[in-house]
């Protein structure tokens, strides 16, 4: 029996999802060691940018719920940090297969202050930008930088005495009675009671057979973003979510654009499949086109000219909820389908519950079979 502990609770991963669950379960006291297979802010994974949206609007109920609780963590975070990672600019949606009648009444719901616009009135408000339709507007939405929140949950984990580990990949899990190691692939051993993994588009290559089995139908997929220029930087546009047959999202891009005030515009569902080992970085420019064309229909306060470009990984369930579960020592943490982000905070702290306690999870994120039939 292995008895030689490193931590209480070992995080794989140093992502958004990994970084607030040791941010979390040091709040906590937990004794905690980060494992990172690469150096943290790479550009491989789902955690990089300064450009990511933080936004109340679903149609699922339960998901307005909980940006409000997130909303609240985000506060704490920002408190401990001494500055702020959540930047209000408000958002709107529409579109005819945006389903914003549905997406108001979950507002109502849970006392969102929104209100509906027609599309002159929407036009006149945010100059440059164009509708067709009515127009959906919560002002609580807003820009997170994801590289700045990472650093900021480590800062703030490693300050009350977590490990973070470097170039340390994981290669396998060992779940014991008591114990679960983690084999790295330069021939170390890692122990610690429970574990977290929350490798993102890793997971499966990590996870034990017996729970990989149990994880809902996934794909990942490669994402290309672009920026644009403001043609009038004075005017301030918030972040949108429009789809009339193929989702476009948009918000201010912060230090991704470069040195002249840009908006990032991309498409949310038309990824093309692949692996993390595989992915070839190029942009797509099939997506490419389309998004310069869509800028030049429903955007014409920027130019049409692309002044940066990346790629992402998505990993996406088939219900697009998250799995944030625990088998024996072993929690799974895969807070994805590309809107887990805005969520983080809150993510830490579920995840800080499944490591620390014998309590069960949500079964709208759990795993196969306790998981909701959807």
């Amino acid at each position: 029996m292995v008895t030689c502990l490193d931590a209480d609770v070992m995080v794989i991963g140093a992502g958004l999802a990994g970084s607030a669950a040791a941010w979390a379960l040091t709040r906590r006291g937990a004794e905690v060691v980060v494992l990172e297979g690469r150096r943290v802010g790479h550009l491989e994974g789902s955690s990089h940018g300064s450009s990511r949206i933080f936004r109340r609007a679903y149609l699922k109920p339960e998901y307005v719920e909980l940006t409000g609780q997130a909303q609240h963590l985000w506060s704490e975070l920002a408190g401990e940090h001494g500055a702020p990672l959540l930047r209000r600019v408000g958002g709107i949606d529409h579109g005819p297969d945006r389903q914003i009648e549905q997406i108001k009444a979950a507002f109502d719901q849970f006392g969102v202050p929104s209100e509906m616009l027609s599309a002159a009135q929407a036009e006149q408000r945010w100059p440059g930008m164009t509708f067709a339709g009515e127009v959906l507007f919560h002002d609580e939405a807003g820009v997170i930088n994801a590289d700045e929140t990472v650093r900021a949950l480590l800062n703030c984990a490693t300050t009350r005495g977590a490990q973070l580990r470097e170039d340390a990949e994981v290669d396998y899990l060992e779940q014991f009675p008591d114990t679960v190691v983690a084999h790295t692939r330069d021939g170390q051993a890692h122990r610690a009671r429970r574990v977290v993994v929350a490798a993102g588009a890793w997971e499966s290559e990590i996870l034990p057979v017996d729970i990989r089995d149990r994880l809902p139908a996934t794909t990942v997929t490669q994402q290309q973003v672009f920026h644009f220029p403001l043609r009038h930087p004075e005017v301030a546009w918030p972040a949108f979510i429009h789809n009339a047959g193929n989702e476009v999202y948009g918000l201010p891009s912060g230090t991704d654009g470069g040195k002249t005030p840009a908006f990032k515009v991309a498409e949310h569902g038309r990824g093309t499949p692949t692996t993390a080992r595989t992915r070839d970085f190029r942009v797509d420019d099939a997506s490419r086109r389309r998004i310069t064309d869509y800028v030049t229909r429903w955007l014409p306060g920027l130019f049409p000219e692309i002044v940066a470009e990346t790629t992402c990984l998505y990993t996406i369930t088939d219900d697009r909820d998250f799995v944030l579960d625990r088998v024996g020592g072993i929690v799974v943490a895969s807070p994805c389908s590309g809107h887990g982000a805005k969520f983080t905070p809150l993510i830490g702290e579920l995840l800080a519950d499944l490591a620390l306690t014998d309590k069960p999870g949500s079964a709208r994120f759990a795993l196969h079979p306790r998981r909701l039939a959807r």
